[in-house]
């Protein structure tokens, strides 16, 4: 069967299904620096800055196909080249092998430039291995974050989200996977708090609302200094099966099972 007509995301599927985990865990330091930090925002502010949703999109992939560490204890994939490719759906963009190769290899380098991950080749120039890296974008030794991660369900993938969602939609869930449920996020404090503008981070909530990914309520809240005393205040749930409980019960089935 030529290359180019394989359904990728049987590929996609093979990855996940051999993970131990549901969900893919993601530190928080990707999405947002700890607190007293000079600059507050993570790796994930360059991807949205540069409009990079395919390679947000592959860095996800990537993490969550590396499912456990190896005797060195390093946390890493090793796929041909070509599987590389059509995992991150570059038969859908270009048409060929070579260009969608090369396509897969950009995407590669400006991983590497952004100290998130390590390439290497095995068995010649075939195989391409991918070790992960520190996920504040530091280049040092990967950890698996055992605390205060955030979740991506593998859903993101089964039910194709990955196909419909845009940059600013996948960068808002990130965030609010991050944070305490419901968790106010105003808007005016993206640039300060995460590295993107408000009006980025609205578009993203309007379509994770519209695509029933999240609720949102307002409610109001005093504020005692400003002219009436209150002020209106939005709130934002992630909604299942992106949620904690259903990620629970995800793992608890998988252990069963």
């Amino acid at each position: 069967m030529p290359e180019e007509q394989i359904d990728w995301r049987e590929t996609i599927d093979c990855l996940l299904d051999r993970s131990k985990r549901p969900f893919v865990p993601i530190d928080k330091t990707f999405v947002q620096m700890p607190r007293g930090s000079a600059n507050r925002e993570g790796p994930l502010a360059t991807f949205v800055r540069n409009r990079d949703l395919r390679g947000l999109k592959a860095y996800l992939l990537i993490v969550a196909s590396a499912s456990s560490a190896d005797e060195n204890g390093e946390w890493h994939t090793t796929l041909p080249l070509q599987a590389w490719a059509r995992a991150f759906g570059c038969f859908k963009y270009t048409s060929g092998q070579l260009s969608a190769k090369a396509a897969a290899g950009k995407i590669f380098a400006r991983l590497e430039k952004r100290g998130l991950i390590k390439r290497t080749h095995d068995g010649g120039k075939r195989d391409v291995r991918v070790q992960l890296l520190a996920q504040d974008g530091s280049g040092g030794d990967y950890q698996r974050p055992k605390t205060g991660f955030l979740r991506l369900s593998h859903e993101f993938w089964k039910s194709k989200l990955d196909e419909q969602i845009s940059l600013p939609a996948l960068a808002m869930l990130l965030v609010i996977l991050g944070e305490r449920q419901p968790c106010e996020l105003p808007s005016e404090r993206m640039p300060e708090w995460y590295g993107w503008s408000a009006d980025t981070a609205e578009r993203g909530f309007r379509e994770l609302a519209a695509l029933g990914i999240i609720d949102k309520q307002s409610r109001p809240k005093k504020t005692p200094l400003s002219p009436t005393g209150f002020t209106t205040v939005n709130e934002y749930s992630v909604l299942p099966p992106y949620d904690r409980s259903s990620l629970e019960r995800a793992l608890r089935k998988r252990k069963r099972g």
